[in-house]
């Protein structure tokens, strides 16, 4: 059975941090690439940041950029987006998703997905 868990969402301050975590199984971690999309009320599904199965491509929504990190560590068939100087306007649900032979940050593109983790930023 094929899962993406996410987890490490929370309530944070304005200029806080959190980490999030993206667990895989159930498919081969290392033929996908693993993106981070998030989702606030009434907004489309945005595309946060994607890492290719190799690690050696890398993507940032603009808005994001300098602030969020993502890594994988494909012995544990984990990635993370560690979210840095946290914004009121980064609160959404949070959600990891992998994508078979392509790195975008399209979630159209993307084949399976986990349940998300709400990140609340207050001001």
């Amino acid at each position: 059975e094929v899962q993406l868990v996410e987890s490490g969402g929370g309530l944070v301050q304005a200029g806080g941090s959190l980490r999030l975590s993206c667990a895989a199984s159930g498919f081969t971690f290392d033929d996908y690439a693993i993106g981070w999309f998030r989702q606030a009320p009434g907004k489309e599904r945005e595309g946060v940041s994607c890492i290719s199965s190799r690690n050696d491509r890398i993507y940032y929504t603009e808005s994001v950029k300098g602030r969020f990190t993502i890594s994988s560590d494909n012995a544990k068939n984990t990635v993370y987006l560690q979210m840095n100087s946290l914004k009121p306007e980064d609160t959404a649900v949070y959600f990891c998703a992998a994508a078979r032979s392509i790195v975008t940050l399209a979630p159209y593109e993307y084949d399976f997905w986990g349940q998300g983790t709400q990140v609340t930023v207050s001001s």
